[in-house]
C-alpha cells in the first residue's frame, strides 16, 4: 500500500495587508512550520474518503467521512466538514478524474503549528489538495475561501517573496530578505485568530478615494523595507505603513490599542486584530519577552524561529498552475 505525501509552508504577510487586494506590492515570508497531507488507499466494495486532521500536539481535531461520487458527508458535521466538502467538489470540477478510485481513500493532515495561530492552516490545505488533485491552487482558492494567493506562493516557496496582483493575474518573485538586524525582530501572537474572509468583506465596503496613490505608496514602502539595512530606518518604515493602513481601514493601530507604552514598533501582519504581529526591540530578548508576557501575550518567537530564511543560492520558483480568471481576492 503506497502512500502519497504533500507539504505546504505556513505564511506571514509582512507588508501590503488589505491593499494587496488592489495591486500593491507585498512582502511575504514562508514559515518553517507548515502542514503535511498524506494519502493511502485500501481495497473496498463501498469506496469512501476517510479524513483525519491532527494538530501540532498530535491531537485529532477533525474527522469526517465522505462518499466518493458526490462527496456527501457520511460522518462529521459543522463548518469545517462543509468547507472541506466544498474544496473536494471544486477540485473534482477542475479535474473530473480526481478521486475516482474504487477503494477507500485515507487522508491524514498534520499541522506543525496550533490551529489558532493563523499561519495558514487553510492555505496550506488548499495548496496540498491542489497538488494532489493536479489542479490550479489559485483557482481552487478563488472558488472556495477566496484569496489573493500570496499564501499559496508561500506554501511552496523556499524563501521570502514579493507578491503583486496584476491585470493578467498574480506575479511573484523569490527574493533575498534576511535583515542584518533580524535578531531584534520578534513575533508575538495576539491570543486570537482573525477571520480573514470577514475582514476582506469589510474592506470591500471601504471607500478609498486615493486608492492609486495608496497602492503606489505601499509598494514603495515594501521595496524600501526589503532594502533597509538599519533597525531605526526599518522602524520608521513600518510605522509609516501602519499609519497609512490605519487611515485606509479607519482603525487604530495595534500599538495604540494594546502597546502604547512599548519602546519599539509593532506591525500588524495580514488581517488586523488577531494572529501574529511583528515587533522590534533594541533591548534584550529577556526584557522584550517579559514586556509582552506581563501583558498576557505569552506566544513570543524570535524572527528566525518562524521564518524560512532566504536560500544562499539561486532557486527557481516551482511553477504553479494559474487559472486565467483568478479575480476574486482575499487577504
Amino acid at each position: 500500500m503506497s502512500t502519497q505525501f504533500y507539504y505546504g509552508h505556513g505564511k506571514l504577510l509582512l507588508t501590503g495587508e488589505y491593499v494587496v487586494l488592489d495591486g500593491a506590492k507585498a512582502l511575504a515570508v514562508p514559515c518553517k512550520q507548515g502542514q503535511k497531507l498524506s494519502i493511502s488507499h485500501r481495497p473496498s466494495n463501498n469506496p469512501k474518503l476517510i479524513w483525519n486532521s491532527y494538530d501540532s500536539d498530535n491531537n485529532n481535531w477533525f474527522s469526517a467521512e465522505f462518499e466518493l461520487w458526490h462527496f456527501n458527508i457520511l460522518k462529521g458535521e459543522g463548518e469545517i466538514a462543509t468547507a472541506l466538502q466544498s474544496i473536494l467538489k471544486q477540485a473534482r470540477a477542475q479535474n473530473i478524474h480526481f478521486l475516482r478510485e474504487e477503494s477507500d481513500v485515507h487522508v491524514t493532515t498534520n499541522l506543525e503549528f496550533p490551529v489558532s495561530w493563523g499561519l495558514g492552516s487553510s492555505s496550506t490545505l488548499i495548496y496540498n489538495i491542489a497538488q494532489w488533485a493536479y489542479v490550479s491552487p489559485f483557482e481552487l482558492l478563488q472558488k472556495t475561501f477566496g484569496g489573493s494567493g500570496y499564501d499559496i506562493c508561500c506554501a511552496q516557496s523556499m524563501g521570502p517573496i514579493t507578491y503583486q496582483l496584476k491585470s493578467r493575474g498574480p506575479a511573484w518573485e523569490l527574493i533575498t530578505f534576511d535583515p542584518s538586524f533580524k535578531d531584534q525582530l520578534y513575533f508575538v501572537h495576539l491570543n486570537k485568530k482573525q477571520n480573514s474572509q470577514k475582514e476582506v468583506s469589510n474592506y470591500k465596503e471601504v471607500e478609498v478615494s486615493n486608492k492609486d496613490y495608496i497602492v503606489k505608496k505601499i509598494s514603495l514602502l515594501t521595496q524600501q523595507i526589503i532594502d533597509c539595512t538599519e533597525l531605526a530606518s526599518f522602524e520608521e518604515l513600518i510605522k509609516e505603513h501602519e499609519d497609512i493602513i490605519s487611515k485606509v481601514i479607519n482603525r487604530e493601530t495595534v500599538k495604540k490599542q494594546l502597546f502604547s507604552d512599548y519602546w519599539g514598533e509593532v506591525k500588524s501582519l495580514g488581517a488586523w486584530g488577531g494572529d501574529f504581529v511583528l515587533v522590534t526591540s533594541n533591548k534584550s530578548v529577556e526584557e522584550t519577552q517579559k514586556y509582552f508576557n506581563e501583558k498576557g501575550f505569552e506566544t513570543f518567537y524570535a524572527y528566525d524561529d518562524l521564518v524560512l530564511k532566504s536560500p544562499t543560492y539561486k532557486v527557481e520558483m516551482p511553477s504553479i498552475k494559474v487559472s486565467e480568471n483568478v479575480v476574486e481576492q482575499s487577504i
